[in-house]
């Protein structure tokens, strides 16, 4: 549902983007994500997450939800979507890293393996996608920008969910980026007054689907698995995009841009396999020592 969602949003920001500028439409988004994650919340008692988890949500909020929406909206007016794809798409191997080192999640073998093959898939999708549009250098700097805030946001957000619930965690990180957006409140009323109603429908359901939903659906996953695999599951993301691009703005995809959506999908399958039970290594205890054994299903254990 996150991937799904995630990857709508480059349609409705595609089609409001013209009339809101990044910060505006970072604030109009989180405005509408803010007060359905609100409700929800005092729907469901959801109370006010204890002290150990507001550093990571402050930063998750902070990183994540404010500065990473700011640098992405802002980047996109400055490069083509493209090179806008390739270089947002060294989050999920940031999210793995930083998650394999800060948070101990190691690096499994298959997880780097099918990160590799999705992010050559985002690359050969972005390089499909240029068209020779220009990309200044304030661009490229603001779409990394986007790739490292949203990578330590995730790792934030990683260890607040370890003290408080997924709602609380996405509900006060919502808040927290929307008080970072606040100062564009006003180009946002000036402008929202100037656009047609379906850029400010298209900005309300980017609040709603793609952030308070997703979000939250998002949070309540990343709580029950690694940073990594969630990273690498968010490739997907680049495959649905040119399909939806496809049905509901009209561009056809060539057949490179449909490689690269293969190969990003190829690759999530990789990162989210699990070895065969009959090929897993069986540690057996030894005089008090710890002894590898390699084996298959039903293979004799040796007991010292």
């Amino acid at each position: 549902m996150t991937v799904v969602l995630w990857a709508s949003a480059f349609v409705s920001i595609r089609s409001s983007a013209e009339y809101f500028g990044p910060g505006a439409l970072a604030f109009g988004r989180l405005l509408a994500a803010a007060v359905v994650l609100s409700v929800v919340l005092l729907v469901r008692r959801g109370g006010i997450p204890p002290r150990k988890a507001w550093p990571g949500i402050v930063g998750c909020g902070v990183l994540w939800f404010g500065a990473y929406m700011i640098a992405l909206n802002w980047g996109e007016h400055e490069v083509d979507a493209g090179t806008a794809a390739m270089l947002v798409n060294v989050g999920p191997i940031l999210i793995a890293l930083l998650g394999g080192w800060l948070l101990r999640e190691g690096f499994p073998p298959r997880l780097m393996a099918g990160m590799s093959v999705s992010f050559a898939g985002a690359v050969v999708v972005g390089l499909s996608m240029t068209g020779g549009g220009a990309a200044t250098l304030l661009g490229v700097l603001l779409c990394l920008l986007a790739a490292v805030t949203y990578a330590v946001g995730v790792v934030l957000q990683k260890t607040a969910l370890r003290h408080a619930s997924p709602l609380q965690v996405t509900t006060f990180g919502c808040l927290v980026g929307l008080l970072v957006c606040l100062p564009f409140s006003g180009q946002f009323v000036s402008q929202m007054t100037q656009a047609p109603v379906s850029a400010t429908l298209n900005v309300v359901y980017l609040g709603v689907f793609p952030t308070a939903i997703a979000f939250s659906t998002w949070a309540f996953a990343l709580s029950r698995t690694t940073a990594g695999k969630m990273g690498a599951t968010t490739y997907a993301a680049p495959g649905l995009v040119v399909v939806m691009s496809w049905v509901f703005l009209g561009e056809v995809p060539g057949w490179l841009t449909l490689l690269g959506g293969l190969l990003c999908l190829a690759g999530v399958a990789v990162s989210r396999s699990r070895r065969r039970a009959g090929a897993a290594s069986t540690v057996v205890a030894s005089g008090g020592q710890a002894r590898s054994t390699s084996g298959v299903a039903g293979a004799e254990e040796s007991v010292g």
